[in-house]
């Protein structure tokens, strides 16, 4: 479905991407780890040209773009294939939540209004929040608005959805709803990369996980194998310092959330 080889990246003379490769398949959920400054968030954006890179190439079912002479086009074709879900929720702030899920569906899908309303009103209620359809973002908490960018980027129907530390802004006690929410789409065989530091999420949920530093795929597997055999020094120093509890012994407790 998605291939990316040799994805690179620097901003002045730091080497952010030294060359990423990597392949997802159909209903894959690739949960990306690393430590700060890894490069997986340059990373996820450079997928979507938010941050475009220096070079390598994208092949997304039968596009193939190589990224230092992609065109507006390809860039615009590569978009509508891709939901992008924000690290803090960039929300339109003077949009209700109904009108920021709307807006990527008028005026990026080119739907009529109305159908685009009534997308825009089911993907509220999935994420439980149809009754706030009419609550602008100053009226929701993070976890609310993060729920509302999810359901922005849901409601396109993408075939792949990339999400940037989906929780990373939100009070702990948030976490848990943002989780599920991500958990129902992953049910519903939704592709996605998830950049996260929720280890036990990522152990639960996701198909393969990807261990990222310095700018390079040190290694990825499936989870078990990932998190209970590590084989890279790196990797095993990276899991040593995450509590044995949140990643070996204990599932992340779905039941805690509110979201229906």
């Amino acid at each position: 479905m998605l291939t990316v080889k040799n994805f690179k990246k620097k901003y002045h003379q730091h080497e952010v991407l030294k060359g990423i490769d990597m392949t997802i398949e159909k209903g894959d959920v690739v949960a990306l780890l690393g430590p700060s400054g890894s490069g997986k968030t340059t990373f996820l954006r450079g997928l979507a040209f938010l941050t475009p890179g220096d070079s390598g190439n994208i092949i997304f079912d039968d596009q193939k773009i190589d990224i230092q002479s992609a065109t507006a086009n390809d860039i615009k074709q590569l978009r509508q294939k891709m939901g992008f879900v924000f690290q803090n929720f960039n929300l339109f702030a003077n949009k209700t939540a109904l009108q920021n899920v709307e807006e990527g569906l008028v005026i990026g899908h080119k739907i009529p209004k109305a159908e685009a309303k009534q997308i825009a009103q089911e993907a509220l209620k999935k994420v439980g929040l149809l009754e706030f359809s009419d609550h602008f973002p100053s009226q929701l908490s993070g976890g609310q608005a993060q729920r509302v960018g999810i359901a922005r980027a849901a409601a396109l129907n993408p075939e792949i959805i990339l999400l940037d530390e989906p929780t990373s802004a939100l009070d702990p006690e948030l976490v848990a709803d943002v989780l599920q929410v991500i958990k129902q789409l992953a049910d519903e065989g939704k592709t996605m990369i998830v950049v996260t530091h929720e280890m036990a999420f990522a152990r639960d949920v996701a198909d393969k996980v990807v261990f990222m530093d310095r700018g390079l795929v040190v290694e990825q597997n499936e989870p078990a194998e990932f998190f209970d055999h590590p084989k890279s020094p790196r990797l095993k120093e990276f899991l040593s310092r995450i509590s044995a509890a949140s990643v070996a012994n204990n599932s992340f407790e779905y039941e805690k959330s509110s979201v229906n």
